[in-house]
């Protein structure tokens, strides 16, 4: 029922920053989690940020914590994502998705997780290179 809209990929350069932005109806009445998750080519799909209604704190990736800022309105319904100083690491295809509350932290820290969230965008594309 849930369902995500992500915007905001573009082609950007080394050392720029980007904002991706994702919008989401039909969220469930119980708390859950919703985050960023991305996928590289080579590699599987990895957590970027996450937050869970239930206590509301956003955890990060460590690959991106420091550079990387995940905002969400009050009702956790739309989130955004501040990609600062990228690397052509960051390159890959940008989701937002919706799973249970215990899978933050643990989708942006443990791998094998990230395949339990239930709700998925269509994902947005970025792309760093100069």
């Amino acid at each position: 029922q849930v369902q995500l809209v992500e915007s905001g990929g573009d082609l950007v350069p080394p050392g720029e920053s980007l904002t991706l932005s994702c919008t989401g109806t039909g969220f469930p009445s119980e708390d859950y989690t919703i985050g960023w998750y991305r996928q590289t080519p080579g590699k599987e799909r990895e957590g970027v940020a996450c937050v869970s209604t239930s206590d509301g704190k956003t955890y990060y990736s460590r690959f991106v914590e420091g550079r990387f800022s995940m905002s969400t309105n009050d009702a956790k319904t739309t989130v955004g994502l501040q990609m600062n100083d990228v690397t052509p690491d960051d390159t890959g295809v940008y989701y937002c998705a919706v799973g249970l509350p215990g899978l933050c932290p643990s989708s942006v820290i443990v791998q094998s997780t990230v395949r339990f969230l239930r709700s998925w965008g269509r994902g947005t594309q970025v792309t760093v290179s100069s």
